[in-house]
């Protein structure tokens, strides 16, 4: 089980803790020296007050957040956990996907979904309504801009005519793609044009109409792989994506290390192969002494964990 970590560094009311050069990387060497696999950013470029004060969060520009960690690191992977792909052109996408592959030496993954935010894509100028389509055609194009040396591609209201987006990645054919959402449209979307599947658990009770469908525990997990594997077999791919959850546990001073491993045991007992822990502090030094506690109790027992 490949476990990442979400970074901290969107917590701009402690003061510096988590917005100085030194907190990188102080926080980079931690999370490579306990063991977590990778590393996760989310994306929320323009949110709006009404969901940030119900509960919602800022987030730094995801891919010069992941720069500054690619610096500070060596080993662990820089994922997007997601990046909503509809907030950008498609091929200002490739080229920061394509730039931070090759100067961190091949060590993104793209996490990607279409988001639920109306807000946000009312201020971004883009149509909430049409946002499936849209990630569908997105997709199609990053490789297509990212797996030749020239390439032309016609969108919705874009066009490339033989451009170039070089150095290409690293990696090929290029950047693994998690498809995030718990949906059958993102399980369907994961299957036809990912690498991997991205679902995340929802809390019970809570409406998700906005959002994505319902899914609490290990029980729906199971139906949703279930119509995951089905679809590979209608649609003839042989090797199913990969399973990674978006998030497995919350890191506090009361985490039980012995409740995570027996949850990441269930999990991969129905196939789960990653997953990413929040740690939960408000200061630097009580994230870097949670995180080596969790190291100690946890990465060091599960297998497969160190990149």
């Amino acid at each position: 089980m490949r476990i990442n970590v979400t970074l901290p560094f969107d917590q701009f009311h402690d003061g510096d803790e988590f917005l100085t050069p030194e907190a990188v990387m102080e926080i980079g060497a931690v999370m490579e020296r306990v063991g977590f696999a990778g590393c996760n950013v989310t994306d929320h470029p323009c949110p709006s007050g009404k969901w940030l004060d119900a509960g919602g969060h800022h987030a730094q520009d995801p891919f010069v957040m992941l720069s500054l960690v690619a610096m500070a690191t060596r080993t662990v992977r820089l994922q997007t956990g997601i990046l909503v792909l509809p907030y950008r052109n498609p091929f200002i996408t490739a080229r920061a996907v394509a730039t931070l592959d090759v100067f961190s030496r091949g060590r993104v993954t793209l996490g990607i979904g279409a988001g639920y935010m109306k807000g946000e894509y009312f201020a971004l100028g883009v149509d909430f309504e049409r946002r499936n389509e849209i990630v569908d055609e997105y997709i199609d194009a990053l490789k297509a801009a990212w797996t030749a040396d020239e390439f032309s591609f016609k969108g919705t209201n874009y066009e490339a005519r033989g451009s170039r987006v070089l150095p290409r990645p690293v990696q090929t054919p290029h950047p693994p793609l998690l498809i995030g959402g718990n949906s059958h449209r993102a399980i369907r979307r994961a299957v036809e044009k990912g690498d991997a599947w991205y679902p995340f658990f929802t809390a019970p009770g809570v409406s998700t109409t906005s959002r994505t469908a319902p899914m609490t525990d290990e029980k729906d997990l199971a139906v949703a792989l279930q119509y995951l594997r089905d679809h590979c077999e209608k649609v003839g791919r042989e090797r199913p994506p990969e399973i990674i959850l978006g998030s497995l546990s919350a890191v506090d001073r009361h985490f039980n290390a012995e409740a995570v491993l027996e949850k990441i045991g269930k999990l991969r007992e129905l196939g789960v192969v990653g997953a990413a822990v929040h740690v939960q502090a408000s200061t630097r030094a009580e994230w870097c002494e949670l995180a080596e506690r969790f190291g100690a109790a946890v990465l060091s027992k599960v297998p497969n964990a160190r990149p």
